[in-house]
């Protein structure tokens, strides 16, 4: 049942992204930057800490509904915004400075990977 409410949320949450995306792309279509991407991620981190912030003090979600919103919803229409909100607990935690190996980790590892998937692409 969990994975129906994940993969129900992850529809809505992928629809949502192409539609705000594209919206965003057509909006602008002379930025040097893809617009539909940071669109999406920026209003994707918005939402995750707004819930976030909520369900820490006056909403209150079964684990189903948080799963459905958190990985499903906002996990469909974008990672960035788990990434955000990992960093941000991070920065709050015990341990701040595992915000910045995070990421270093996350942005250099990630482009790194782009780059050797293309690299490998170059071999199929």
């Amino acid at each position: 049942m969990i994975l129906l409410l994940i993969g129900s949320g992850g529809f809505v949450g992928s629809v949502a992204r192409y539609l705000v995306g594209r919206g965003m792309q057509s909006a602008f279509p002379g930025l040097s930057i893809p617009a539909g991407t940071l669109s999406v991620n920026l209003i994707g981190c918005l939402l995750v800490g707004l819930l976030g912030g909520l369900l820490e003090g006056r909403l209150t979600l079964s684990a189903e509904a948080q799963r459905f919103f958190f990985v499903g919803v906002l996990g469909g229409f974008t990672t960035f915004s788990a990434f955000g909100y990992e960093t941000f607990n991070l920065l709050r935690g015990p341990h701040p400075l595992m915000a910045g190996a995070n990421i270093l980790a996350q942005l250099v590892l990630g482009i790194g990977a782009v780059f050797l998937g293309h690299w490998l692409a170059r071999w199929f």
